[in-house]
């Protein structure tokens, strides 16, 4: 495919007409032609390549782009959420009738700024369902993501799916643009946070319209006694915690910002502190920030200040820089996030109390554990109490079906029945 030959994405909105006839072209591919899994990934998996350049290394969340399109990461996806039989597409056998899975059709992205991948992750989702991708670009992001998309374009030769897909780019506040999005939409993905999300769902979506909500939402992480005092795998555990801090800047909902160690008599938490300072360090030489929003920068320096002015028994440690910080203190009750790579160490007598206390709005819990049991009885404290995922921690952004409790392909596809007329 020639430079002159491709459409560039994002495209710059100005009107709903455009937005409607946009959507009219991206519904009339969904009807006239059938997408099965199968065929999605034969061309995600082309793209992956593609985005394996050097050119791209500085792309924010490029690695685990590449790994997410990749077939060995989403059939399995496929496979749980839709059945062994969907990749091909076909009809399965249930009873005296056969089902199959359709598409909506149109679905609208309300992706989050703060991730910039975000608007490739939820557009994908809806294409595994065969459905066309209308997507609302968040501000900033229109370059990056013309470079992601032009590796699109020469991995679809065919035009299958980037039929079915418009990035529509225009500012947050053009309330005219959002309203014809969900007007021409079957369904929709929204991400991001409570005052984005409410503004999002307030729109005059059609009643038939299904709606798939992310919303914002913290993480937190914990480690037993016989984890974090284990010295031969200390520095494993901390780099493994670094890198889940240091991705998205901390500001994805599945970030940690709080790590519980369990108290462990006659072992200090010194020196797994120090551990986890130099994890810190390693992971901002390897990854350092390029730019910072003053706001952010400001909002450090209060943390650190209040954190040791509130209560003598604080620590901190930090560098001069706003690259991280780490607050180190006890009990079990999480404080206001700061992002920013700003992680608090709380001891705790008791992993279960800390548990105890979470609520729906954690999204996830990185664990480090020694004792399986232990961590059995945990994960069902933790699940009750309203958190989606239990991982382990360094995997705390692995974006895989479900998410936020929720499948990430079924609910923006049909199940039809049919039951044969000749019976």
């Amino acid at each position: 495919m020639s430079a002159a030959s491709m459409v560039r994405m994002p495209y710059r909105v100005d009107s709903p007409a455009e937005i409607a006839r946009a959507a009219e072209s991206l519904r009339r591919s969904v009807q006239e032609t059938e997408l099965s899994p199968e065929c999605v990934m034969g061309v995600f998996e082309r793209w992956s390549r593609h985005l394996d350049s050097r050119e791209l290394d500085d792309f924010p969340g490029i690695v685990f782009l590449r790994m997410w399109l990749r077939r060995g990461t989403l059939e399995p996806i496929v496979t749980r959420e839709l059945g062994a039989t969907a990749m091909q597409g076909g009809w399965t056998e249930s009873g005296s009738a056969a089902c199959k899975a359709f598409p909506l059709g149109v679905i609208g992205h309300w992706p989050a700024g703060n991730v910039e991948i975000q608007p490739i992750l939820s557009m994908t989702c809806a294409l595994l369902g065969g459905n066309a991708a209308l997507v609302r670009i968040p501000s900033g992001l229109d370059e990056l993501l013309q470079r992601l998309m032009e590796r699109l374009e020469h991995s679809d030769p065919g035009r299958l799916l980037t039929s079915r897909i418009f990035l529509a780019a225009f500012d947050h506040n053009r309330d005219d643009l959002h309203e014809s999005m969900a007007r021409e939409v079957d369904g929709a993905m929204i991400w991001g946070g409570k005052d984005a999300v409410l503004r999002v769902r307030s729109l005059p979506f059609p009643h038939w319209a299904r709606i798939a909500v992310f919303g914002p939402r913290i993480s937190v992480a914990a480690m037993d006694a016989g984890t974090w005092t284990d010295s031969a795998k200390r520095d494993t555990w901390c780099l493994r915690l670094a890198r889940d801090v240091w991705q998205f800047d901390q500001q994805a909902c599945s970030s940690p910002h709080v790590l519980f160690l369990e108290r462990s008599a006659g072992h200090p938490i010194e020196p797994f502190v120090e551990c986890l300072r130099r994890a810190f360090e390693a992971e901002n030489r390897s990854h350092r920030r390029k730019a910072i929003v003053a706001s952010q920068t400001s909002k450090i320096a209060q943390a650190r200040a209040a954190w040791l002015l509130n209560d003598t028994a604080h620590r901190a440690i930090f560098p001069p820089s706003p690259d991280w910080t780490l607050l180190i203190g006890s009990g079990p009750d999480i404080p206001e996030p700061v992002q920013g790579k700003t992680l608090t160490v709380l001891e705790v007598d008791s992993l279960a109390d800390a548990i105890g206390k979470l609520d729906g709005n954690v999204q996830a819990l990185g664990l480090g554990m020694a004792d399986s049991e232990r961590e059995r009885q945990l994960t069902s404290l933790a699940a009750r109490r309203g958190i989606d995922r239990i991982v382990k921690l360094g995997r705390m952004h692995v974006f895989t079906s479900p998410w936020d409790g929720m499948d990430l392909i079924r609910p923006m596809i049909r199940i039809v029945r049919h039951v044969s007329s000749a019976e």
